[in-house]
């Protein structure tokens, strides 16, 4: 079994702030960081620190050679991603006294996916093998039905919900990995329940893992419900948070690990992460993980 994670790569430019600008405002930061980051690379660090051998394909631009580093670094296989000219995708995040945190994403080089460049990766995996997605690249739904075809079990992250998600079939999901305002976009449900309920109802073949914030998570498949609390430290940047649960969950999917360990695991570094700055750097090893 085979794991790929075709997703974004971006470079994070992090500014502390009192509180999230206003509408009209100017407000000094007292102090910036330029961390590497995206949805995609997050998640596929988590897995790496997580001991999942995991191959990345993306796009990145001109700068992209600290993407690229990162991703060695972590032990990340870069054998699909490619580098093109223009930019590479970024964010401006703004992370406020709390920990809570405001993004601004531009695409950049993540916007440039083609047909061809899908074929070419996805050509290099077969049945059972590991699909993981996210939405801060272009053509995700031709990249779940060139996958579906393939046999591969598709885990998607529909993060950031938008409308690129409307011709995706998800059908083809084999697990959602989503926080409940994800989840009240797809369903149009506002209780954690009554969306398990609904997401149950529309793809019941599909796993479900819905992160509920300080609420914990919850695990659903047909008739297994599995729930997990927070492990409470003081947050610093709750960047990474959801991306760090993400990895881990899978790993533990990957390694057998059953469901309330995997979930227990995943929360313990979900914690660990947001007591750290940055997003990417914030990820802690398995050892970490484990000792804690």
């Amino acid at each position: 079994m085979k794991v790929l994670n075709f997703g974004s790569l971006n470079l994070d430019y992090v500014y502390s702030v009192d509180h999230m600008v206003k509408p009209g405002e100017t407000l000094a930061s007292f102090g910036m960081n330029t961390f590497c980051g995206g949805k995609g690379l997050n998640q596929s660090i988590a897995l790496a620190r997580a001991g999942v051998p995991v191959f990345h394909a993306g796009m990145v631009g001109g700068e992209g050679k600290l993407l690229l580093k990162a991703c060695k670094e972590s032990g990340i296989k870069t054998d699909y991603i490619r580098t093109i000219p223009g930019q590479s995708g970024h964010t401006i995040i703004q992370v406020d006294k709390e920990g809570q945190n405001c993004i601004l994403l531009y695409g950049g080089a993540n916007r440039s996916i083609t047909r061809e460049y899908v074929d070419e990766v996805l050509g290099n995996f077969e049945k059972r093998d590991i699909l993981l997605l996210q939405n801060e690249v272009n053509l995700l739904d031709y990249i779940i039905d060139q996958a579906y075809e393939r046999g591969m079990m598709i885990i998607l992250n529909p993060s950031p919900y938008d409308s690129a998600l409307d011709s995706c079939d998800f059908s083809k999901i084999s697990m959602f990995l989503l926080n409940e305002v994800e989840g009240e976009q797809i369903t149009g449900e506002n209780d954690a329940e009554n969306m398990l309920e609904k997401l149950q109802a529309m793809y019941p073949k599909a796993r479900v893992v819905l992160t509920l914030g300080g609420e914990g998570s919850v695990y659903q498949y047909k008739e297994e419900r599995y729930r997990q609390g927070i492990y409470k430290v003081k947050a610093v940047d709750t960047t990474a948070a959801g991306d760090t649960f993400t990895g881990y969950f899978i790993s533990s999917v990957i390694d057998g690990v059953p469901v309330p360990e995997g979930l227990a695991l995943a929360a313990k570094a979900a914690a660990i992460a947001v007591s750290r700055q940055g997003a990417a750097a914030s990820i802690p090893s398995r050892e970490e993980v484990i000792k804690e």
